[in-house]
């Protein structure tokens, strides 16, 4: 059987391995955080994208996305504006600044995964690695959910 504290620390240990080394690539190439690029990259591929579609897409808070995207404007990198459909919500978009380092990062984020991803496994098994952890996010995401009915249906 196998032992899931491992396969936890496991899978932690990569992600920080995996985070820290693209990280500190895009922060020599560009100066650019791995954090701020990811929120760029949803932005980037986002039509009317929002602070609650960069919530959903990266796992992280409202409060985190809001203060990520005012040190973004401050920058230069990115635009608030008003969203016609929803007057409390504002539409975010990078600016000609932002979309050109993004289109800069990405060839270089592309070859680290390459070397650090692609170069490990065959093609079939990082597939099967792929759809593995998205069932496993759909199961934690579901068990997020289990959690929040019961401790709801426990308080009334």
């Amino acid at each position: 059987m196998t032992d899931l504290k491992q396969l936890f620390s496991d899978l932690v240990r990569l992600e920080i391995e995996l985070y820290d080394a693209l990280d500190r690539r895009l922060r020599d190439d560009f100066g650019l955080p791995l954090s701020r690029f990811e929120l760029m990259q949803v932005i980037a591929r986002t039509e009317a994208c929002r602070v609650y579609d960069i919530v959903s897409r990266l796992s992280i808070t409202v409060g985190g996305v809001s203060k990520a995207v005012d040190r973004m404007e401050a920058l230069g990198y990115c635009v608030r504006r008003s969203n016609p459909d929803d007057r409390r919500s504002s539409i975010i978009e990078l600016t000609p600044a932002g979309e050109s380092l993004v289109a800069e990062a990405v060839p270089v984020v592309d070859t680290e995964l390459g070397i650090r991803l692609g170069a490990a496994l065959p093609a079939r098994s990082l597939q099967q690695l792929s759809a593995t952890i998205a069932t496993l996010r759909t199961a934690n995401a579901n068990a997020d959910i289990s959690a929040n009915s019961n401790a709801e249906g426990a308080a009334t």
